[in-house]
């Protein structure tokens, strides 16, 4: 498998990623086939390293080497009939089934969906061919682009957290709003 470090140069968190996804987020996705299932997949992700494809976009005219040619690198977006969906991976492999020559930045879920509005979408789209599509919007998507992550505790007990990088952190981490809970 390629190495992450050649083809995106990421931060020092991710040294020695070589692309392949977490299985055990994996399978989570796959058993997200009810409300319990999805909150699960969403637990797993909040863990797990995703890739951000990046693709070339601009002027695209002619085939020879043009010095005002311009070309610019940008986050892929996907529309269809249900909205706008900024578009994100679990591994290399699910990366490259999709567009072989995207380049993959590697991201955590909150950095995700921070990102979905100012790319002009309202949902993320995990995995879009597969193995298992999966979509995040809404409040939780809102949850996760402010820092909240998903927990599980004994029971079927989801809680959100918010860990407090300073004081003023810690002030604006008590406006949790609802868990969601497992039907």
């Amino acid at each position: 498998m390629v190495e992450l470090r050649s083809l995106a140069q990421p931060n020092s968190r991710f040294a020695g990623d070589d692309g392949s996804p977490d299985p055990l987020t994996r399978a989570a996705i796959a058993r997200a086939q009810d409300h319990t299932g999805y909150i699960r997949a969403l637990v797993a992700l909040c863990t797990s390293r995703l890739l951000l494809p990046i693709v070339a976009s601009g002027d695209d005219g002619g085939d020879e080497p043009d010095p005002d040619r311009h070309a610019e690198m940008a986050a892929v977006t996907l529309e269809d009939d249900s909205g706008h969906y900024l578009l994100a991976f679990t591994g290399y492999d699910s990366l490259r089934a999709w567009q072989a020559d995207a380049r993959p930045v590697p991201c955590l879920l909150d950095e995700l969906c921070a990102t979905v509005a100012a790319a002009g979408a309202e949902q993320l789209l995990i995995d879009v061919v597969g193995p298992v599509p999966f979509v995040i919007a809404g409040d939780a998507l809102e949850k996760f682009a402010d820092g909240f992550r998903l927990v599980e505790f004994e029971g079927e007990d989801f809680a959100w957290v918010k860990y407090a990088d300073d004081a003023g952190d810690a002030a604006d981490a008590g406006d949790w709003g609802p868990a969601p809970t497992a039907h």
